[in-house]
């Protein structure tokens, strides 16, 4: 049975671990809803974005601009989307395992986070460029990284891009999915739950009609100069989600470590108030057999 020292040097030590990890889940808290804000912040101008779309898909064929063409998928291309630090439960293991199940001969990967990158080098998977994001993210910082992969679609390289990451729903779950990015299946981000539109973002019938707009100085011409926009928004809008999604697991992660740490405090201080209480016990035990015995 250990003594009450080292029963007191363990209390020590685990609640200074309890309050490191009660600081971070509290950064995390904040750094969570400062991305759900910043994600929210943009459904305006989403509305906007959409009802262009709408308008232009009636003035025109969309299946003759060149982000639209689909073609038999020989090499595809997915942007894993993890994070730089660990800490944040199970998020990237899900994603990793996602990307395992991808077939590895006929796809390439573009990678954002240092241990997703770690993770699919111990995969074996061909990794074909490697980003660093800023957090929080930018929207000027993300440009580089979906022009990098519309080259590769555009020049044929690859049949298909889609990104992998952890979409927010809730605090609680953050769900990997694969979501193909081009070739665009719809002109219209669909707004159920397979959409594109980042932490839930719902956009209502009557939001997606409006008023007829006229386009200078054609639809086609709108129409070629808007869908790089719209695909470099959609990507944004996935890595705002992802950010939240991190933020979040961190929170709950740093938040189970606090109540195990506070857990494991109560059961080594009634440990050590065993071991007092037996050795104050024995000492009296000793005290009356010496008495006992000069008697």
């Amino acid at each position: 049975m250990p003594n009450t020292r080292e029963i007191r040097r363990r209390i020590k030590s685990v609640k200074s671990t309890a309050q490191i990890t009660k600081a971070m889940q509290m950064v995390a808290a904040a750094k969570m809803r400062g991305a759900q804000q910043t994600a929210l912040a943009g459904r305006p101008y989403a509305i906007i974005l959409n009802r262009t779309m709408v308008q232009i898909s009636r003035h025109t064929d969309g299946a003759l601009h060149p982000l639209l063409e689909e073609r038999p998928i020989k090499k595809s291309l997915v942007v894993l989307v993890s994070t730089d630090r660990g800490l944040c439960g199970p998020l990237n293991t899900n994603l990793l395992r996602e990307a395992a199940q991808l077939d590895a001969q006929s796809t390439d990967f573009v990678v954002i986070g240092r241990k997703g990158r770690t993770g699919l080098k111990r995969l074996g998977r061909q990794i074909i460029a490697d980003f660093e994001l800023k957090d929080p993210a930018s929207f000027r910082d993300a440009k580089p990284i979906i022009k990098f992969c519309t080259d590769c679609f555009l020049n044929g390289s690859h049949d298909a891009v889609s990104i992998l990451y952890p979409r927010f729903r809730n605090t609680l779950s953050q769900e990997p999915i694969n979501q193909q990015l081009l070739p665009i299946a719809s002109i219209i981000p669909p707004s159920d739950e397979k959409g594109l539109s980042a932490l839930e973002t719902v956009i209502s019938q009557e939001e997606m009609t409006g008023p007829e707009f006229i386009f200078e100085p054609s639809v086609h011409d709108v129409l070629s100069s808007l869908l790089p926009h719209y695909i470099n928004y959609c990507f944004f809008q996935m890595i705002l989600s992802a950010r939240a999604s991190e933020h979040s697991a961190r929170m709950v992660a740093m938040k189970n470590a606090t109540d195990n740490a506070k857990e494991l405090i109560k059961r080594l201080t009634l440990e050590y108030n065993k071991v007092r209480q037996a050795s104050i016990t024995n000492e009296i035990l000793e005290i009356s057999s010496a008495q006992l015995a000069m008697s």
